[in-house]
């Protein structure tokens, strides 16, 4: 009930303050499993995405949302729960593995799943390389991929802004993508020229540069920025 009532007061609202275009909303199936995949520009990706597709859109978000206390802990609970957040610990590994079972129920269930291949947010506006949970994903749930290009969400919640700006959004949808060709999702070929093919399509409708690596979060410890130099130099 949370959710209805937050897709039908948030839904009509945001189209009227903020406008966005939106091109292609019937490529996404009304019915049925679907896996929608997105680039990530800004924190208020997963909210533009789920106000403007045609049909009610799960995606993740961190526990902290749903743990809050009083008033505003209550607030940012039935928000988020009403826009089909899921709550996930957020991690490598195990964490990982959670978050994308958590995608995987609501796919097998008939539902329709968001998710970012890069993982975290761009910060300098470059496509960055999928991770192959996409298509873990979708060839386990054999469920079809819509690639999403979204355009101007960093103007309207800029990195470290606390409030959403006026700005202009396009929200593109791709046509239906069919992975089953690629192979069984324990391939781990498969699911690397899987998610090649869904990126390359969200590039197509975006028109970012591609940076052919992963896209990482800022390094927290030295001890992760001398991993991360190691890495780096590991790879040539």
């Amino acid at each position: 009930m949370i959710k209805f009532m937050a897709r039908a007061f948030f839904a009509p609202v945001a189209r009227l303050v903020f406008r966005p275009r939106i091109i292609g909303k019937n490529n996404v199936p009304t019915t049925g499993a679907v896996l929608l995949a997105s680039n990530h520009l800004s924190f208020i990706d997963s909210v533009v995405v789920t106000l403007v597709a045609p049909r009610s859109i799960s995606f993740l978000a961190k526990s902290e949302y749903f743990t809050g206390t009083g008033v505003k802990g209550w607030m940012s609970r039935a928000f988020f729960t009403g826009i089909g957040a899921i709550p996930v610990e957020r991690g490598a590994g195990h964490a990982a593995q959670e978050a994308l079972d958590s995608g995987l129920k609501v796919l097998q269930d008939g539902g329709a799943f968001a998710i970012y291949p890069e993982g975290t947010r761009s910060r300098d506006g470059r496509l960055y390389r999928g991770r192959t949970g996409v298509a873990w994903l979708a060839l386990t749930a054999g469920s079809v991929v819509i690639p999403v290009a979204l355009t101007g969400t960093e103007n309207l919640q800029p990195p470290g802004a606390k409030w959403v700006k006026l700005a202009r959004v396009t929200v593109e949808f791709g046509a239906p993508m069919d992975l089953s060709a690629h192979g069984p999702a324990t391939s781990g070929r498969a699911r690397r020229t899987a998610t090649d093919d869904v990126m390359e399509a969200i590039q197509r409708m975006s028109g970012q540069e591609f940076a052919h690596e992963y896209n990482e979060p800022p390094p927290v410890t030295v001890a992760e920025r001398v991993r991360r130099v190691f890495r780096r130099r590991g790879r040539h």
